[in-house]
């Protein structure tokens, strides 16, 4: 009996099994994985044709899972949705400080090469908050708080955050209440914030103009995990120095979420 449950087929993804990993439990979290915001319900044979697995082998994994409820089926439609352990792992995730701590090496390195003030900013509702900061070093620099809450329709750490939800979300979070005028800079209409998201992800990055702070300016990338945006990047002090190197800017920050973004899995 102990024979028919061993998993004698290929490494996941074609991938050769690194030394010491179990393959099983790496198949199940690379299921895990392949739920997303864009794509939150799998059905076995879906998960089968998608990695090219055994369906029996799918269904066991999925059956395991589910019965630690990491993940929950649906009684009717019989296609599988992440569960509450799952929510309860990314609690702990979030108040242990990991993205900060993943985060804090690339800040100090950012800091050295520019010499202006790094954030790591994370959603919060259609605001963002600064999750992680240094201080440039120049006698006029911008002072990011810990904790800080910021409106998330202006400047380019939201803009790098936000730029990845669906459309339906960004609508629902901005449209009903409408977009506070900081300044002639902010953008306050939804169609134009849609347009300037489209920008941002054709392009990779984003720079703002002094659209919350008009003396500031803003070069920022996002941080991925999955298909979402846990988090963005970004380098934010004077215009008057910012403006004269954003090109330069735009190379080590995209760099720098690339790294969080490997270190997070991504």
């Amino acid at each position: 009996m102990a024979e028919q449950d061993k998993d004698t087929s290929a490494p996941a993804e074609g991938k050769s099994q690194a030394p010491g990993v179990l393959q099983t439990v790496d198949r199940a979290l690379l299921v895990l994985l392949t739920f997303t915001e864009q794509r939150p319900e799998w059905g076995v044979s879906e998960l089968a044709r998608h990695h090219g697995w055994d369906k029996a082998v799918v269904q066991r994994l999925l059956t395991t899972l589910t019965t630690r409820a990491f993940l929950i089926c649906d009684d009717h439609t019989r296609r599988y949705r992440p569960g509450p352990a799952l929510s309860r792992l990314a609690r702990v995730s979030e108040h242990s400080g990991v993205l900060s701590s993943l985060a804090r090496p690339v800040l100090a390195r950012l800091l050295r090469e520019t010499g202006e003030s790094i954030v790591l900013n994370v959603p919060h509702g259609g605001s963002y908050r600064c999750e992680a900061a240094v201080d440039g070093t120049g006698p006029v620099r911008y002072t990011a708080i810990i904790g800080a809450v910021m409106p998330g329709h202006a400047g380019a750490s939201g803009h790098t955050l936000f730029a990845y939800h669906p459309e339906r979300e960004i609508r629902q979070m901005f449209g009903p209440t409408g977009l506070t005028r900081f300044n002639d800079r902010t953008i306050t209409d939804l169609d134009a914030l849609l347009t300037c998201y489209a920008r941002v992800r054709a392009d990779g990055h984003c720079i703002s103009h002094g659209e919350y702070d008009e003396a500031v300016t803003a070069v920022s990338a996002p941080v991925f995990q999955g298909d979402g945006v846990p988090a963005s990047l970004t380098v934010i002090g004077p215009s008057h120095r910012v403006d004269r190197v954003t090109d330069s800017l735009v190379t080590l920050v995209r760099a720098g979420a690339a790294e969080i973004t490997a270190a997070l899995g991504g």
